[in-house]
């Protein structure tokens, strides 16, 4: 299964690949053929892994957050005066590689109570400065047990954030809501009260591992 936000550009690379393997069939280097061929199959197979929407199944209760990305947990660490989050927060920061699953879930169910955009540089993803002055979206879901911010931060390469939710919606852990094209990271940061459950360098799944829980 293959994300929608990836229809265009499969479309466009799958006609190049077409080109490239149809140049190879006429061509009489055999040299120049092996290697069209290669960059054909190479391009096409990259795409296709890129944009992969495999389906998960988030674990039960309303008691957790699950991670909105696939990837390697940065850093955790802890911030204050957070612009959503009253009082002393927790942040994790997801890397994402662009061999890793790139569409994004959300990562508690609630209401959209806060969504921003902001241009702006294209440092590298595991910069610290990234989450405040990189291309990013800006999204706080009020919960059941408050509010959870999170953040889809462009880099270095990856300079093409997707969303399609809006303020007020009604959303559901584990629904797709968008994607980030060719890598960067995502940081989701709750109130202090929220138990985490990964540590630096694990690998997360989208939707189904559990970062934060808390006490009902």
């Amino acid at each position: 299964m293959f994300t929608k936000y990836g229809y265009t550009i499969i479309a466009i690379v799958t006609v190049i690949s077409f080109i490239l393997f149809s140049f190879a069939v006429i061509s009489n280097n055999s040299i120049v053929k092996i290697v069209t061929i290669v960059a054909g199959i190479l391009l096409l197979g990259f795409t296709l892994q890129f944009f992969r929407d495999p389906e998960r199944k988030p674990p039960g209760g309303n008691n957790i957050i699950v991670s909105p990305a696939d990837g390697r947990i940065l850093s955790i660490k802890t911030v204050s005066n957070h612009k959503y989050v009253d009082g002393t927060a927790t942040q994790i920061s997801v890397f994402m590689s662009p061999l890793n699953v790139h569409v994004n879930r959300i990562p508690i169910t609630g209401t959209v109570d806060y969504l921003n955009y902001f241009e702006g540089k294209y440092l590298p993803a595991f910069s610290d400065k990234a989450d405040l002055e990189n291309e990013r979206s800006e999204i706080g879901i009020k919960s059941k047990h408050g509010k959870v911010f999170f953040t889809q931060v462009a880099g270095a390469m990856a300079r093409r954030i997707v969303y399609e939710i809006k303020k007020d919606d009604n959303v559901t852990m584990g629904d797709r809501f968008g994607m980030i094209k060719f890598g960067s990271r995502m940081d989701v940061v709750v109130p202090e009260k929220w138990i985490v459950k990964v540590k630096k360098d694990d690998k997360v799944s989208a939707g189904e591992t559990i970062l934060f829980e808390i006490k009902e």
